[in-house]
Order: structure tokens, then sequence, then C-alpha cells
């Protein structure tokens, strides 16, 4: 408790610092305004000063190039593969710097708004994705993609990170707080039993085992339904734990040096500016989503791999790299109560509420889409959180931790490699 508040003394703005904006600020760096005021029409500096802070302060502006090219790609009908790849690659800065302006607004908004907007907007990417899916009736993408998310933080994120903090800090010891992997390890097991129910129900009713007063497949849609229900419940429930009365669980412990994010406590930008910017990275990331749901089946021809294969192996990878690269980081730091903020907080996020809100939504939108995410993808969601759970019940960290999660994750891909689904079953 007293190192809560000495960290919240340290932010004039009363912002808490959250694991996620820690990991995105490591890919951060500091505009150079030297440039800046050298522009002889006064006006225009704080114009530029702005546009340098929203493209150039990150260390993916790079990739920057890729979303002008994705749309000319798309509007002079040039191979949907290109259109694919270069969406995706666009989609990385982009969900870096929607990280970055939510943080920017938190300054403003305080703390509890500041953590909503993180709760909300975290996995933005994934969100519009899968929404973009719905619209166009592509139920699998958007359960293989969302479900891709969830074993990617858990298994990829998570094992690299412990691995390659593992080698570096090899004669050091790497302890973290185990009150915060034990809260996201319980939702995911919740999770998983709302994804096992309708799985349950339809082989029970197909095995003769038990009857419905409707159709196998009505039962399994109202099911869900209510499981969803009780899913966005839970992490209310959470977001108020988190926030609200044990906010000092969830905050990454003061340590030597102050290098998590010291540099960022003045707001870069005002909030009218951050609010603009946000919408605008929205917009983009939708149109990028958009190109990406209407190119996946001609990639997916054209590299001779399986929708399900991208949508659960290559988007998840693609859409949290900044993310995913900041626990990485932190991991190298000896920081891991950090990294698992990133990792546990994210998969939690998607489970509990990304994925509920869909089914919700999809509901609204007359879409059919429930929880039954089939034997295969719900038996590797078991497993990943029944692995990952036993990984983190000692409360510290070696490379060999992460070896193992590296080499599930390997293992449930090459599942999903070999795992051929035929293209009509992709559209409902």
């Amino acid at each position: 408790m007293e190192a809560g508040r000495k960290l919240a003394a340290r932010h004039p703005h009363g912002r808490s610092r959250t694991a996620h904006n820690m990991s995105s600020s490591s890919l951060r760096k500091k505009s150079d305004a030297a440039l800046v005021r050298k522009v002889p029409v006064a006006p225009l500096r704080p114009l530029l000063a702005n546009l340098q802070e929203v493209f150039l302060a990150t260390k993916l502006a790079v990739l920057f190039p890729a979303v002008p090219l994705a749309i000319a790609a798309q509007c002079f009908r040039f191979d949907q593969v290109w259109v694919f790849a270069l969406s995706l690659l666009g989609l990385i800065p982009l969900a870096e710097r929607v990280s970055f302006l939510t943080e920017q607004i938190a300054l403003y908004t305080g703390p509890t708004v500041g953590g909503l907007l993180n709760a909300t907007c975290g996995n933005a990417t994934e969100l519009i994705i899968a929404l973009f899916a719905l619209l166009k009736g592509k139920i699998e993408v958007v359960k293989c993609s969302l479900l891709g998310s969830v074993l990617s933080n858990l298994l990829l994120v998570l094992g690299t990170s412990l691995f390659c903090g593992g080698v570096v800090n090899l004669g050091a010891r790497q302890p973290y707080d185990r009150n915060q992997s034990d809260v996201s390890t319980a939702l995911l097991f919740l999770a998983v039993l709302c994804h096992s129910a309708p799985l349950l129900l339809r082989y029970a009713v197909a095995a003769g085992e038990h009857s419905v007063s409707a159709t196998s497949a009505a039962a399994s849609l109202d099911l869900s339904r209510a499981c969803s229900f009780v899913m966005l419940a839970s992490y209310v429930a959470y977001l108020f734990f988190q926030l609200k009365t044990h906010r000092q669980l969830f905050e990454p412990q003061e340590v030597d040096g102050g290098d998590a994010g010291d540099d960022d406590e003045e707001p870069a930008l005002g909030f009218a500016s951050a609010l603009f910017w946000l919408a605008l990275m929205t917009a983009v990331i939708s149109v990028l989503s958009e190109y990406v749901v209407g190119t996946i089946e001609p990639t997916s021809q054209s590299w001779g791999l399986s929708v399900s294969f991208i949508s659960i192996i290559l988007l998840p990878i693609v859409g949290n790299a900044a993310e995913h690269a900041g626990a990485i980081i932190f991991a190298l730091k000896n920081k891991l109560d950090i990294t698992l903020g990133v990792a546990l907080g994210s998969a939690t996020q998607i489970s509990m509420f990304v994925v509920p809100l869909s089914v919700l939504v999809a509901w609204i939108m007359g879409v059919q889409m429930d929880l039954d995410f089939k034997l295969l993808e719900t038996g590797s969601l078991f497993m990943a959180v029944l692995v990952t759970a036993f990984t983190l019940q000692d409360g510290t960290s070696h490379y060999l931790k992460g070896i193992l999660l590296l080499l599930c994750y390997i293992v449930i891909g090459a599942c999903f490699f070999v795992a051929r689904q035929p293209a009509d079953q992709d559209v409902s």
C-alpha cells in the first residue's frame, strides 16, 4: 500500500500507471523539438509539434508508410495478398498509437476514467476486426482471431518474455506478485467454463444423454448469450476490483532507477488534440481491419494456409505486436509484474469482454454467433489456461518456464496448421 501511495504521489495528474501503459511507453521515444523551433512561420510550430509527437515519437514510426500503401493497393486493385500484408503491417503502429493517445486522455480524466478507457480500448484492434468480420458474416474468423489473441498472450508473449528475461537475468532472482496472476487465471477459468458449456451441451444432446426444448443449435445460442451476460458481469466486477477496491494489487511495484515511464509524466498533447487523433486513428484502424477481413480468404488460398491458421496465429501476433514487444522489454529488465500485467491483462480482457461483447453485438445484428468454438479450439484454450496457471503458481520465474510455454504454443500452432477447414464454413 505504501509503495502504491508513493507511486501515485509522483504523478501530479492523478494517473494510475497500469502495466499496459508502462509496456507501451517502452516503445516511445522523446520528440526532438529543435527542428520545430527552427520553422520560420510561428503559427505552424504547434501543429508541427503535434504531428511530430503523434507520428514520430514511437520506435514503430518506420511502419507508418504501410498505412497509405495499403489504402493505395486497395484503391488501385493490387493483388489481395499485398493489401492483406500491408494492412497487417499498418495496424502495428496504429495499435501502439491508440494506447499512447488513450494514456494522454487519461492524464486529464483521472485514474478511474483512464483505467476504464484502457479496459475498453486496450484491445481495440481485435474488437474492430471482429466487428467487421461479423458484418461480413465470417463468424469463424471472429472466433479464431479472438481465440488466437488469448493463446498468443498466454503462451507466445508470456513464454517469450519469461525465456528472454530468464536468460538475461540468469544469476538473479526473478520474483513477481502472485496476487494479480491469481485473479487473472481465475477469470480465465471462468471463461473456459463459459466456452465449454455450449460445446458440452451439443455433444450431450448428440449422444442422447440429454434433450432440449428447442433445436440443439438454438439451445446452444441461448446458452451462449446467457453466458456472455455472466462474463460481462464478471468483467465489470473485475474492473471495480482493479480500479477501486484493490487497485494496489495491479500497480507495478516501484523499482530503483524509475525508468518505467517517469519521462511521460506531463501530457504531450492537449485533451482536444488527443481526442481528435484517437478518433482518427480508430477510423484508420477500421479501414485497415475491413481490408484484412476482406482479403483473408484470397490470402489463405495464395499462401496455402487455412483461414483458421491465419486467424489464430498471424492476426493476433501482428495486432498485439507493439504490446508484446513492451512486455518482453520489461522482462529483460526483470520487471515481471509489468510483463504479467500485459500478457494476463490482455488475455483476460479478450476472454471476458471482447468475446461476450461480440456475441451480444452479433445478436443485435441478427448474426447467430455462439460460444461454441469447437472441440480443438476449446481444448487448446483450456490447456493454455491450465499450463499458464501451473507455470505461475510459485511466484518466481526462470527461462525453462518460458521454453515450456513456447513449446505448448508451437504444438497448438502445428495442430491448426495441419487442420484444414473448408472455405465455405467461414461464412454463416
